[in-house]
């Protein structure tokens, strides 16, 4: 078999995900597969490296497929140019290479960065508002910035999953935390080796009830310790999230 690695780019905000839905055909996964199919002329599975919710973006996501060595009869550059003149004008493939047989984009990824938007300015941000969380409360950064350090490294974080049948582990471990203000925009970045489900969104609703002063930063090591969704904090809407990078060894 030959393994196709794709390195794809998109505006999430008019699709319903990454993942191929049984009840509808707007996802990303989807419309790629589609395409890949006219080009081979036969059904293509797409293994993305992780599930973006409905409304998220990413600067890079990265997928693999796999096909007969018979089929592979186009060059990578014909692929993606072949992708990019199909797929709509909010998603595009950055770039398409020949990956090793073991290769899987989601099982071979030992880090992922995501990246939060809040709009903190004294005006809002009119231009870049279908991308940021507006805020109009003033936030405390350095307050934020104190609770993060308790989220770092490895815990459970069960409180800040919103799968309650979740039957795998939930425990992952976060690297690094940082939080960038320019220009009124708020950027909060998390390093970490693998997310659950609406994680990131939660770990940034939580900071930034810290920040408004409704949550005290020494509170963060009992919401972790109490595995309860309920304790942690609101679930960021997902238009100002973006999966910046996926990392492998």
């Amino acid at each position: 078999m030959a393994n196709f690695c794709l390195m794809i780019q998109y505006d999430g905000s008019r699709y319903n995900g990454w993942q191929r839905q049984g009840n509808t055909p707007n996802t990303i996964q989807e419309k790629l597969e589609n395409i890949l199919e006219d080009l081979y002329g036969e059904p293509v599975d797409l293994n993305g490296s992780g599930r973006t919710d409905a409304g998220v973006h990413a600067l890079r996501q990265i997928a693999n497929y796999r096909i007969p060595r018979l089929l592979s009869r186009y060059s990578c550059q014909q692929i993606q140019q072949f992708l990019n003149s199909e797929l709509p004008k909010d998603i595009r493939v950055l770039a398409v290479e020949k990956a090793s047989e073991r290769f899987h984009a989601r099982l071979s990824a030992v880090g992922k960065l995501y990246e939060y938007r809040i709009d903190c300015g004294e005006v809002a941000n009119i231009f870049e508002r279908r991308y940021l969380l507006r805020m109009e409360d003033p936030l405390n950064i350095e307050r934020m910035r104190e609770a993060a350090k308790y989220l770092i490294g490895t815990h459970d974080f069960k409180s800040f999953c919103d799968n309650p049948q979740m039957k795998k582990s939930t425990e992952r471990t976060i690297f690094d935390i940082s939080m960038d203000l320019q220009d009124g925009i708020l950027r909060i970045r998390y390093h970490g080796d693998g997310f659950l489900y609406h994680m990131v969104r939660i770990l940034t609703g939580t900071l930034i009830e810290v920040g408004t002063g409704d949550l005290m930063p020494s509170l963060i090591p009992s919401i972790i310790e109490e595995k309860d969704r309920s304790s942690a904090g609101f679930t960021a809407p997902p238009h100002g999230l973006f999966l910046v990078d996926v990392y492998y060894e």
